[in-house]
């Protein structure tokens, strides 16, 4: 159990820190130092390194999950606040898959194709998207510490 716990807290840190850091960190930066053309170039650099981690982290993240709850006993046996832990999870994993097979590809092509407004409009998408999952990922964490005190 402590190595599941360790694979799906590396996972969790992997993503929800490395939106964090994007959102909260580069995105600030990016945008007072480059023009469009530089920034869209760069983000779609950077997501083209961050994505396939967080394609693993999706995978370790739902395996060492359901093996957890497995452990517990099952999805009948745990308590309500981890059914909402797997839903957020879950959704997570919808909005990111979204993310990457609908506005990505599209800012790919944009920058493939120098067509800036497509790109910044691809990028606005994605930036919405991934707040919304850095809150429902901090959330998940809240979760984690808060259930103890809700048993």
């Amino acid at each position: 159990m402590q190595i599941l716990n360790l694979l799906h807290i590396l996972a969790t840190v992997v993503w929800v820190g490395g939106m964090f850091f994007a959102h909260n960190c580069l995105r600030p930066v990016v945008l007072a130092q480059l023009d469009p053309p530089q920034r869209l170039r760069l983000w779609n650099g950077v997501f083209g390194r961050f994505f396939p981690w967080v394609w693993l982290s999706v995978v370790v993240l739902i395996g060492s999950g359901q093996a957890l709850v497995f452990g517990m006993g099952g999805m009948a046996a745990v308590p309500y606040p981890i059914h909402v832990m797997v839903g957020i999870g879950y959704l997570m994993s919808v909005i990111f898959a979204f993310i990457y097979f609908a506005p990505y590809p599209r800012l790919r092509q944009a920058v493939a194709a120098e067509n800036w407004p497509a790109g910044g409009q691809a990028l606005n998408l994605i930036r919405k998207l991934v707040m919304t999952n850095l809150i429902l990922g901090l959330s998940n964490i809240v979760l984690v510490f808060v259930l103890p005190l809700m048993l």
